[in-house]
């Protein structure tokens, strides 16, 4: 779930999320996102987080978004070998 990047001269834009890597993970996140937004499961200020995002972009975009702040989330927490915190979230 990493975003395209256009750079060129001295323009650098991210784009798009891609749809590299392991296509079962991207699913599986994107399903723990769409639960934690139609279920009201998880961590209440990152469905708040991700609800904002939805009402500016649409449902669909807040779902990506939200399946890669897990995914940033879950790789920091094997980096470092800790457990989840709600309080470094958002």
């Amino acid at each position: 779930m990493t975003p395209r990047r256009y750079e060129s001269g001295e323009i650098s834009r991210n784009g798009r999320i891609s749809k590299s890597g392991d296509r079962f993970a991207r699913k599986c996140l994107y399903e723990a996102a769409n639960a934690i937004l139609s279920r009201k499961l998880g961590v209440p200020r990152l469905r708040e987080w991700a609800q904002a995002i939805a009402g500016r972009t649409g449902p669909r975009k807040a779902k990506v978004a939200l399946a890669r702040k897990l995914a940033v989330t879950l790789h920091a927490m094997w980096r470092t070998n800790t457990t989840f915190r709600e309080a470094a979230m958002a």
